[in-house]
């Protein structure tokens, strides 16, 4: 596990490359930019303003100092909005909010959002359509895009909102729970109103920084599965024109080919969510296993509730971005890290192996894509910031590089259908260990559950046939 704290900031290092090295910070990679600004949303729960003020050290002194009667009347207003929250744990409606206003603001190369056209709609279509042909001839499991759609970035985040939604909130009812429990009991009662205003206060700064961080992601992302997790509706494969046309820069690689590609990444997550039915829960179970072990240093944050003054709510903020919540360093909160990165993992491992098999013969730049993708993965981009930031968790690039070896092996030693009934049952699954020995995970004996099946039926049947123990008193009888 790693020893970065849970709290509300970018790790302390940049994350490895594909080649292991680490970033070089002054480089200007997708995470680029200074703490709270549109290139790094997470360094603080800055309460930006429309037209971007405020996002400071104190965003509370932003808010008011030297603004004009608007922004002054905007700023009153959110702070009306934090403190008579009495929602969940997050404020949804205000993380919509302001993910809609980052995204307004437009990205840092100054592309704006636009409504998507009729070409570039059918374009999508016919992308999605071809890709699903493509993807019959190298997995077995069916498509599982019911429709394709091309979303805008605003429309991205409309989609995506109610999984991000299952995904946070149980981090944040931690916190809100660790923030009732730091008084006595006898006290609880007295302190309500207080305890009242934190809540709503702390749902308000959760949903600031969710909000911000989700509209600063959706001007990066292609689809709706970057992250390995089925972030949109079931069954719609999603790719975002706007920001195709920005990944396809300085690619040298034909736009018409870039586009076939991610259409075959997005509608090969498409087949395994749809087709797996216990992979979804699975993986959204491990992130509630994983919120359910952090800890939150109560001593941090009885001294925040005992010298709390509701006319400095900053300081709630400040002392949320101290690194106050800290992943369990128990037994479960390490298994439950370990499940959620192996099923990552292995999700992204058969997604890149499988796509690869099935446009290496068919796209010219299929080799420098797939690279171009794996490197985008482990550099640490916003995709993998918001996901750690989040809830604590960063997917190596080795093992989804191990994984995808792992997968094509299994398709050479047993066949497209052999590798893909591996998917049935979570406990079929190649393991972490199995990441490190792919080949012995590959070539040790397969279970062959039909005589198993066969001796179960018979059992059920009974001797004669007519339904076991059961049967053969009534005919007695």
């Amino acid at each position: 596990m790693s020893d970065t704290p849970f709290g509300f900031g970018l790790p302390p290092e940049e994350p490895e490359d594909g080649d292991g090295k680490k970033k070089d910070p002054a480089g200007g990679g997708q995470g680029a930019g200074g703490q709270g600004g549109p290139g790094n949303p997470f360094g603080n729960f800055g309460f930006g303003l429309p037209g971007g003020a405020g996002g400071g050290d104190n965003p509370f002194a932003a808010m008011f100092g030297s603004l004009n009667p608007s922004d002054l009347g905007a700023a009153f207003q959110q702070l009306g909005q934090m403190l008579s929250y009495e929602g969940g744990p997050v404020n949804w409606d205000m993380a919509k909010q302001i993910a809609r206003q980052t995204v307004a603001q437009g990205t840092p190369d100054g592309t704006k959002d636009s409504s998507v056209g009729p070409s570039e709609r059918a374009a999508v279509d016919e992308a999605v359509r071809l890709a699903d042909l493509w993807l019959d001839g190298v997995t077995s499991l069916p498509s599982g895009a019911s429709t394709s759609v091309a979303w805008s970035r605003a429309e991205w985040v409309e989609a995506t909102l109610p999984a991000w939604q299952q995904l946070v909130d149980p981090v944040a009812e931690r916190v809100g729970t660790a923030m009732g429990e730091v008084l006595p009991e006898e006290m609880q009662s007295v302190a309500g109103p207080l305890i009242g205003m934190m809540r709503s206060m702390g749902g308000a700064m959760f949903g600031q920084q969710i909000g911000q961080a989700v509209g600063v992601l959706a001007g990066e992302v292609v689809g709706s599965t970057d992250i390995g997790l089925p972030l949109g509706p079931a069954g719609k494969a999603a790719l975002l024109p706007l920001n195709i046309e920005a990944f396809s820069k300085d690619l040298g690689v034909p736009k018409d080919e870039i586009r076939l590609y991610l259409a075959l990444r997005e509608a090969a997550h498409q087949r395994l969510f749809a087709h797996v039915p216990w992979l979804r829960s699975h993986m959204f179970g491990a992130v509630e296993g994983y919120a359910r072990g952090i800890k939150v240093d109560t001593t941090k944050l009885e001294d925040v509730v005992g010298q709390f003054d509701p006319t400095h709510p900053e300081e709630l903020q400040e002392a949320l971005q101290q690194g106050m919540f800290q992943p369990e360093d128990t037994p479960e909160q390490k298994a439950a890290l370990a499940r959620l990165e192996t099923a990552l993992a292995l999700v992204e491992g058969w997604v890149d192996a499988v796509v690869h098999e099935a446009a290496k013969s068919r796209l010219t730049g299929a080799d420098a894509l797939r690279e171009t993708l794996r490197r985008r993965r482990a550099s640490g981009g916003p995709a993998e910031q918001t996901f750690a930031t989040l809830i604590g968790l960063q997917l190596r690039p080795r093992r989804l590089r191990d994984a995808a070896r792992l997968w094509a092996s299994l398709t050479d030693a047993r066949g497209v259908d052999g590798r893909d009934r591996l998917w049935e049952h979570p406990d079929m699954l190649p393991t972490a260990s199995d990441l490190d020995d792919p080949d012995g995970f590959v070539h040790h004996e397969q279970l062959d559950f039909s005589e198993l099946d066969k001796m179960l039926g018979e059992a059920a049947d009974g001797p004669d046939g007519k339904g076991g123990k059961d049967s053969k008193d009534d005919t007695d009888q």
